[in-house]
């Protein structure tokens, strides 16, 4: 049986899919994992077929309106990428993630195929939080839900034109985006949300069929080795930090690791600083700049973390059982390192527009010396080690190829 997963937008938006679907592979499926051309040959490295889909969210921390702009290019070009998938090979289950269930639902409906809504953020309205993109404190459990309901007729209006589009390329009548979306929720959809529910529980207003499950991981062969001159760094003194800002803050990496060096020395600890993006670098016999290489392998050997809040990064940071010092920059980021914040495990977020290395080695300090945080970190990740997100997924597709 053939399983096509369908992801977008950075790294962190993609990479977790790639243990999904070799977990899924695993349990005797066929599967494909559409994506971004830029990430072939992660997915290929898992040994899973790669379709691709020519969709590029961009990255840095524009402000508001040319993130719009950038939002709205990308929904168009993720468009065409849905419809391209439409002949491309066929399957008999789709799974969705956050940012292509919108124009997922109707490839589905094209296919003549069940699909399943893998998300990596909570979308759904709920009294518990405001939506994750709105970066702000808790309106109240009436705002909250209203806020909700708001955001998600933004993204509908966000996809109406790239919606009857690709409709019409698929051969489906005129429906509009926001009756989709009730239709979707009226027949009681599934979505099984791949973060732990230590770091935010299932809220108890959702419906039926939202379900927090526990993280899908990247995948990490069993005989992956750190780098050796990383693996020799690490063994040549005291745990150092971690400092990466994934796929934010493009060309900024001059300046981002200058703060770096002079916070970690203000400080007295090690640094490893993760390019990205950005092309965070600096030199020095106490830091050493990498590349892209396993947080699984690597952040378990850190003091800390230093990280822009995407959820991959967050769960990963957790996961090791490490303490946190988060540095959000947009989109869901703040959302994300509040929640870490509220559990203990990492110090409060310091916004990026506010990074400076006097403030960064502050927090370091806090988080290194304070063992509340890394014991809070060590609570949560045994929670996480407890929950089978992967497999949860696999016995979904299983029931609904069962029908």
């Amino acid at each position: 049986m053939r399983v096509l997963i369908t992801a977008a937008g950075s790294y962190g938006d993609v990479a977790p899919y790639t243990g999904l679907g070799r977990r899924l592979r695993e349990a005797g499926f066929h599967v494909a994992l559409a994506a971004p051309e830029q990430f072939a040959d992660l997915v290929q490295g898992a040994g899973l077929e790669f379709r691709g889909i020519a969709a590029d969210p961009g990255g840095g921390h524009a402000g508001s309106g040319g993130m719009m702009r950038r939002a709205a290019a990308f929904v168009r070009e993720l468009g065409h990428g849905m419809a391209g998938l439409a002949a491309s090979g066929g399957a008999d289950v789709l799974l969705l993630s956050t940012t292509t269930a919108p124009l997922g639902w109707h490839l589905a409906e094209a296919l003549g195929v069940p699909a399943l809504g893998v998300y990596l953020q909570p979308v759904a309205p709920t009294a518990g939080f405001p939506p994750v993109v709105a970066a702000g404190r808790s309106l109240g459990p009436w705002g909250n839900r209203a806020a909700g309901s708001l955001a998600l007729r933004v993204v509908d209006r966000m996809h109406a034109e790239a919606a009857r589009e690709l409709r019409g390329t698929l051969g489906l009548p005129p429906v509009a985006q926001r009756a989709v979306r009730k239709r979707v929720d009226r027949a009681g959809w599934t979505v099984l949300h791949g973060f732990g529910s230590a770091l935010l529980p299932r809220p108890d207003d959702w419906r039926a069929g939202l379900e927090v499950v526990g993280n899908w991981w990247p995948h990490c062969p069993e005989d992956a080795r750190l780098p050796a001159e990383l693996a020799d760094f690490l063994d040549a003194g005291p745990p150092p930090v971690f400092i990466g800002f994934g796929s934010m803050a493009a060309g900024e990496g001059e300046r981002l690791g200058d703060i770096a060096v002079r916070a970690l020395r203000e400080a007295g600890l090690r640094g490893v600083l993760q390019a990205g993006a950005a092309g965070l670098h600096a030199t020095g016999d106490d830091v050493l700049a990498v590349g892209e290489v396993p947080h699984q392998l690597l952040f378990a050997r850190t003091a800390a973390v230093v990280h822009h809040g995407g959820a991959g990064t967050t769960a990963a940071a957790l996961r090791a059982g490490v303490p946190a010092v988060p540095v959000p920059v947009t989109a869901d980021q703040p959302f994300w390192a509040g929640r870490v914040a509220a559990l203990g495990a990492a110090t409060g977020p310091l916004p990026f527009k506010e990074l400076s290395a006097p403030a960064l080695a502050r927090a370091l300090r806090e988080a290194v010396e304070e063992p509340q945080h890394r014991a809070r970190a060590a609570a949560v990740a045994r929670r996480m080690a407890a929950e089978d997100g992967s497999g949860h997924v696999v016995r979904e597709v299983e029931r609904l190829l069962s029908r």
